[in-house]
Formats: C-alpha cells, structure tokens, sequence
C-alpha cells in the first residue's frame, strides 16, 4: 500500500534513462597561417587559460614580408612628399603665368588702341604711314605675346592636374601597402597560436619541427568547468519533461555518487532528424521504432564528484516531473475560470 501511494505521488513522475553521457562544447585549435612548428608550449592533458599560447609557428618570412611592406610605405611616402613640393612649385609657376597673361592683355589693349587712334590721321597726312605701320607692327606683337602667355598659362595648368593626378596615385600606393603590412601583420601575429578559451588540452596531435596547413587541426580544448549531460529519453517518457526541472545525475564509473542538475533545454528534433541519413518512412515497409530525443543537463558547479567528470563518460540520469502536473493543474483552473466568465 505504501509502495504504491508513493509511485502515484513520486515514483511515476521520475523519468529516468542510461542513454546518457557527459559532454562539452569542444574547441579545436588550428593554425590560420601554414608553416614550419617552431615550438609547442604545452603537454597533453595541461590545464590552459584563455588567452595562453599553445603552438609557436616559424615567423621569418612573415617578418621579412612586414618589412618589405614597411619599405612600400615609405617609398610611396616619399614620392608623395615629392609631388607635393612639385604641385607646390607648380602653384608659384601657375601664378607667374596667370601675372604674365594679365601684361601681356594690358600691352595687347595698349597697341589696339594706339592703332584705332592713329588710323584716322592717316588719311588726312597729319601722321605718317611709316609711324602707323609700326604701331600696327606693335599691335601684331602684342597679340602674338598674349597667345604665346596664354598657352604657357594654359600648360602650367595642365602640369598641375597631372600632379595632382600623381599625388592621387602615390597616396593610392601608401593605402595599398598599409592594408598588405595590415594582413602581413596579422599573419605574424597568428604565428603564434593561443587558446580562445579556458580548459584542458586534449588530443594534441602536433609535434615541433612539424609542416602544418592552414586549418589543420592541432589539438582541443576541452572546457572542464563547463560539462552538461546529453540524456537520450524515449519519445514516451518526454510528455511531461519542461526546461528547468531538477534532474539527478548519477556517474556510472562512480557508483552510488549523484550530481544534481537541472534540464536546460530539448533537442527540436528526435536524433533521427538530424543523423547523416535520416529515415524515409513513406517508402517501403514500415516497422515503428520508438525515437528518442536528445535533452541537456545542466550540473551544478561545486560538488567534489563533477570535478571527477569528463567528456564521453557514461552517466544515468533521473528527471522529476512533478512540476509539470502542477503547471497543468494551474492552466486547468484557468480554463474552467474563462468558461465561467460571462460573454462579452
């Protein structure tokens, strides 16, 4: 009697599975430059800290390469100084001629002048044609001079545009090569490689003196203060599974040590949806199978029995229920609440 009054207030809402196991969100290091492995600064199984350097890649040609991007910068430097000293000069130049063309038109309206004010005094004799002709002579000059300054005006305008245009290329060279010094300086810096995060070195498969491609993998980091349980349930032991109920996790390479946890979150699909080949049960035969789906495990951080745990171990884990039938009890009131309230 006692047995079973404690099954129909306990013992049914315990759900319980030994398809379980302890898992961590694992990181793998990999180089993102090639090259020859200097140095591996640390051992299998060694407990890092974010931040710490793993693997030291040869880094010769990667600092000959920021050198050379170094040189680019101050030769393009250099030639933009150059150009602009030249536009400079070229400034002083396009004034003198502008100068010189502002003399030559006042010398061109002077003899214009000079032969409108004499043309009539030719015909009367006061002035000889001789005079005449030679200030007409003037006038051609002048004219001939205010062209001449005008096309030097004309071409110290042009130089300068193509100065500019050559300053425009030379700081165009000094963006280029500061972006390649920029690549060239992050390469150098990955020459070095560090962990992202916290945790202990597993799988270490490098060795010194070892070629190594971009993205090859390296070793990983296994997170160890951030463990969870991946508990595989029957689709039928699910229905009244909610995120945040308490779970008790016991470790089956320690018996009789429980861990307690709590459920953080349920797969959106059985392990079946998301394997290489899912099943196609509209074709052919049909046999049912019960799916299982996938739920995390959150442990709680501080037992001495979950510093023991690592990744792969087989665990069983026990999920209570109970708060569900209380949730469903709650919306049940609710229901009979909004049927007893009058229509609107």
């Amino acid at each position: 009697m006692w047995w079973y009054m404690g099954y129909r207030s306990f013992g049914r809402f315990q759900q319980s599975t030994n398809d379980a196991f302890v898992q961590a969100d694992t990181v793998t290091v990999a180089p993102r430059i090639s090259g020859y492995v200097e140095t591996v600064l640390v051992n299998a199984n060694e407990e890092v800290r974010a931040g710490q350097p793993l693997v030291r890649v040869e880094s010769r040609s990667y600092t000959s390469q920021a050198q050379q991007s170094e040189a680019q910068i101050a030769v393009a430097q250099a030639t933009d100084q150059g150009v602009v000293a030249q536009i400079n000069e070229q400034n002083a130049a396009v004034r003198r001629a502008e100068a010189d063309v502002a003399a030559a038109m006042a010398d061109a309206a002077y003899a214009r002048g000079e032969v409108a004010r004499y043309a009539p005094l030719i015909s009367d004799g006061t002035e000889t044609r001789e005079h005449f002709a030679q200030l007409r002579r003037q006038d051609a000059l002048a004219r001939s001079k205010l062209t001449q300054v005008e096309a030097s005006l004309e071409g110290a305008r042009s130089r300068l545009k193509t100065l500019g245009a050559q300053g425009a290329q030379a700081r165009a060279q000094i963006k280029q090569a500061r972006a390649q010094l920029a690549s060239v300086s992050t390469d150098l810096a990955s020459t070095v490689i560090r962990a992202s995060i916290a945790g202990r070195i597993g799988n270490r498969s490098v060795r010194t003196g070892q070629y190594v491609q971009a993205g090859t993998r390296l070793m990983s980091i296994v997170p160890m203060n951030q463990l969870y349980v991946e508990a595989n349930y029957k689709e039928t032991q699910v229905g009244l599974v909610r995120v945040g109920q308490p779970a008790t996790v016991e470790i089956d390479a320690y018996p009789g040590v429980e861990i307690p946890g709590w459920v953080t979150s349920i797969a959106p699909g059985t392990g079946a949806q998301f394997s290489v080949l899912p099943p196609q049960n509209a074709t052919g035969n049909f046999t049912k199978v019960v799916q299982r789906l996938p739920i995390r495990i959150a442990l709680r951080r501080g037992n001495k029995a979950s510093e023991l745990l690592v990744p792969g171990m087989s665990v069983e884990v026990t999920i209570d229920t109970r708060s569900a039938i209380d949730d469903g009890r709650q919306d049940h009131l609710h229901a009979r609440a909004a049927k007893a309230l009058p229509a609107q």
